[in-house]
C-alpha cells in the first residue's frame, strides 16, 4: 500500500505574503472522493490573498485535517490523499 500524500498550505504565492497563518475558506471536495492531480481541493486565505490549493497527486481524499474556518500555519497539512 502506498503511503498517503499530504495536501499542504504552501506554494508560489507564499513568497508574496508576510503572514505565517491563514484560514480555510471552502472545501470543494469531500472525504472519500477521487481527485486528480492539479484539481483544486480547497480555497484558503492568507492575509487578504485567496488561493486555491490543488491536489498534489491522483487518488482518494481520505482525510480533511483542517475544516472550513479552521486556522493553519503556512506549510501545515490540510488534508491527506491516498494515491491510486
Amino acid at each position: 500500500m502506498t503511503d498517503r500524500v499530504a495536501v499542504v498550505a504552501e506554494g508560489d504565492w507564499s513568497d508574496d505574503v508576510d503572514a505565517e497563518e491563514g484560514v480555510v475558506v471552502n472545501w470543494f471536495a469531500k472525504e472519500g472522493r477521487t481527485v486528480a492531480a492539479g484539481e483544486n481541493l480547497c480555497e484558503i486565505q492568507v492575509e487578504k490573498v485567496s488561493v486555491d490549493v490543488a491536489a498534489p497527486v491522483d487518488g482518494e481524499l481520505v482525510e480533511i485535517v483542517r475544516r472550513e474556518d479552521d486556522e493553519f500555519a503556512v506549510g501545515e497539512t490540510l488534508a491527506w490523499i491516498q494515491p491510486t
